[in-house]
Order: C-alpha cells, then structure tokens, then sequence
C-alpha cells in the first residue's frame, strides 16, 4: 500500500529519474496527466534523454520491477522502459530518446510518419505518436518542445493513410480468410482495421491519439462490436460481415470530420 501522499510520491519519483545522467526530462503522462484517472490507474512517467541512455543507472535506484534495455521494446520510436513498483504504486517508465523525438517532430511537421508494431496495440503507433505525448504530458522537470496544434500537413496526409490501410486489410480477408472459413483471422482483420480506420477519423478530426483504449468510442466506431458478434465459421456468413465491416468504416470516415 502507498505511504505518502501523491504529490510527494511523484515528486521523488520523478526527481530520482532527472538524477540519471543522460536524461534531460521527465514528464508524466497517460490518465494521470489527463485528469482521467481512476485510483489503481499506473503512473506513466517518461525519460527523455540525450545520448546514451544506460538502464543499469535505472536499476541502480533499487525499485523492484523489470527494466528493459534500450531496443527491449522492439526498438523504434518506443524502444524500451520499466514496469515498476514504487511505494506501492505500479509505475511504468518509457525512455524516450530526444533526437528521435526532434526528427519524428520534424517529420510530422511535414506530413511524413511511419506505422510501427507495439505490444498490445492492435493498429500499430503512428511515429507522431511522440507528438501527442508531448501535447498531453505533463512536464515535470527539465523542458520539452510542445506542439501548436495538430501539424496541418499532417492532418492532409495521415486519414487517406491510415484508411487505404484499413480497406486493404478488410479486401486481404473477403479475398483469403472468408472463403476459408478462417474465423479467427477474419475477427483480426476486421478489429485492425476498425483501428486503422479510427485513427484516420482522429487525425481528419486534429485529435491526438496516445494509445488505443479508447480508439474506438472516440472515433464513433463501438459499433464494430455487433459485427464482431456475428462472426461464424462459415464462408457466406464471413464475406457478409467482411462486406457490413467495410460499410461501417466507410460511414464513419466519411464523417470523420464531425467530432
């Protein structure tokens, strides 16, 4: 059980991580910068760091827990971090490398971003994702860069993206998997490109995306759910909720710009 107050925990916490060498900020983030947390929520802090980052510094402070190394995360933009437990609080570290947030920023500046594979995220992260983070986290040491809104260029390039995305992989389903009778990837196909759509929508709309928990509600995609529902392991059954999957994404980016 915790035993200080919040603001004290958070405040240790996040001074012994701007004590780590290399790093040159720390800010906090998810639900708790939001203002939308619940009690048991994590407490996300990320280390934005300046060269090397050595995450034997990081195990060094003693807080019981899993730290990665630099790359353990797949090694893109999200490229390591520590789930920890610190005065009773389950704390998850991210490392955040400044050059790559300058380039990615840059990047994004100018309508350019890549899609990369994450743990639990069904869609991927879109690289501008380090720009959401950086307009909804709450600094708490150091400075950091903070976006003036959502970047125009990106706002034209990113919808048609993200949706020629989600139709590919509902076309790769009706043509292969439903025909097949293969339930299980016909479901996966359909819940990815819900996100792959979602996001579009969000980025048409100038809304910044910092995970997919609530991707879908957000972009008025919920709906998926009763298409999901009806899935059977039969090939006219698939194609058809393949075929209604499309026209429930089709509706909604259509409508991306109403929020």
């Amino acid at each position: 059980m915790p035993t200080r107050p919040d603001a004290a925990f958070l405040a240790e916490t996040a001074g012994r991580l701007a004590g780590l060498s290399t790093v040159r900020a720390v800010a906090l983030g998810g639900s708790r910068a939001q203002g939308a947390a619940r009690s048991d929520s994590d407490w996300d802090l990320a280390v934005y760091y300046r060269g090397a980052f050595d995450p034997d510094e990081l195990r060094a402070l003693g807080w019981p827990g899993e730290v990665s190394e630099v790359g353990g995360w797949g090694g893109g933009v999200f490229n390591g971090g520590a789930w920890l437990t610190i005065d009773g609080r389950r704390v998850d570290v991210h490392y955040r490398d400044l050059d790559v947030v300058e380039h990615e920023y840059a990047e994004a500046e100018a309508g350019r971003f890549r899609v990369e594979p994450l743990l639990f995220h069904l869609a991927g992260i879109p690289t501008y994702l380090l720009l959401a983070e950086l307009a909804a986290n709450r600094v708490l040491h150091g400075e950091l860069p903070r976006p003036q809104g959502y970047p125009p260029a990106l706002r034209r390039t990113a919808p048609e993206r993200w949706y020629g995305t989600a139709r590919a992989t509902l076309g790769y389903a009706s043509a292969h998997h439903a025909p097949q009778a293969r339930l299980t990837e016909t479901a996966g196909a359909v819940a990815t490109a819900a996100a792959q759509t979602a996001h579009a929508v969000l980025a048409a709309r100038g809304e910044w995306v910092t995970n997919e928990k609530r991707l879908l509600e957000r972009a008025g995609l919920r709906t998926i759910d009763t298409v999901i529902g009806t899935l059977r392991p039969k090939p006219d059954t698939l194609a058809e909720a393949v075929a209604r999957a499309g026209g429930l994404l089709k509706r909604a980016y259509e409508m991306k710009s109403v929020s």
